[in-house]
């Protein structure tokens, strides 16, 4: 019979401690984090066409057949006022995001599609609330009371879904500074030709002062020049004029006598 063999000394114990799966479990993620393993061919064709089905669901799935501003409202976090106090609408990126902040927090982890903002933004527009469906969450009801309920499983959708939503806004928001900076340059543009407009104008204006001026110099010099000097026009006016006088003036004519026919002698 073997012998019962002897208690392991503190020193022992203290060299082997006990670890529990929790932390194993958490070594080995960290492990997985820290060293990421290479994908095959296959996984990042998988990936890539996962991306693109969000993407899909983006534009043209939420963006074409809803108007642009209700579209955008329902994708980005947002702020509105209300009796002056500003809340922040629920909307995918979001949800999204406190999800990937903080998975196991139950408040993050469901929306009610009663709710009204939740109503206008997620369930109304056209392709939203399928988008959330495609990040995990699935329909649910408790005490009578519908639920959207997002399952843990669909972490890496809601990893890539997320990713593709910031994508797509960062997109969007360097296409509305390039459009901003292009209209600034059309109106610095209009602005430039409507100043050279009016540059243009006055100078025409002051040309034809100057023309006008010149012209009426002009004739001054001509008008003077036609005009006799001094001694001429002294001449001219001390000669004597002699008037014309007719023959016979100071008479008048009288009506020849009345014709008289001539008497015969027989």
């Amino acid at each position: 019979m073997a012998s019962p063999s002897p208690p392991s000394s503190p020193q022992a114990a203290a060299s082997n401690p006990i670890i529990s799966a929790e932390a194993l479990a958490a070594a080995a993620e960290r492990r997985n984090r820290e060293n990421p393993r290479q994908q095959t061919a296959a996984q990042l064709a998988q990936e890539h066409e996962r991306k693109q089905k969000f993407r899909r669901m983006v534009n043209p799935g939420i963006m074409r057949p809803n108007p642009k501003e209700q579209a955008l409202s329902s994708l980005k976090v947002r702020q509105t006022p209300s009796y002056l106090v500003f809340f922040l609408v629920p909307t995918l990126l979001k949800i999204a995001e406190n999800l990937l902040n903080e998975p196991d927090n139950p408040k993050y982890q469901q929306f009610k599609p009663t709710n009204t903002a939740i109503k206008r933004e997620l369930i109304d527009r056209k392709g939203v609330l399928e988008y959330a469906i495609e990040l995990g969450f699935r329909p649910d009801v408790e005490n009578f009371q519908p639920y959207y309920r997002w399952h843990k499983r669909h972490l890496e959708d809601l990893q890539v879904g997320t990713e593709i939503l910031k994508e797509f806004m960062e997109v969007h928001k360097r296409e509305e500074e390039r459009a901003s900076v292009s209209k600034l340059t059309i109106q610095e543009e209009r602005r430039a030709a409507a100043e050279k407009v009016k540059l243009a104008y006055m100078d025409d204006r002051k040309t034809k002062m100057e023309r006008d001026e010149m012209e009426r110099q002009a004739r001054g010099a001509r008008a003077s020049s036609s005009r006799p000097d001094g001694p001429a026009r002294a001449r001219i006016a001390g000669s004597p004029t002699r008037e014309a006088e007719m023959p016979g003036q100071g008479e008048t004519l009288t009506s020849p006598p009345p014709y008289e026919p001539p008497v015969d002698s027989d």
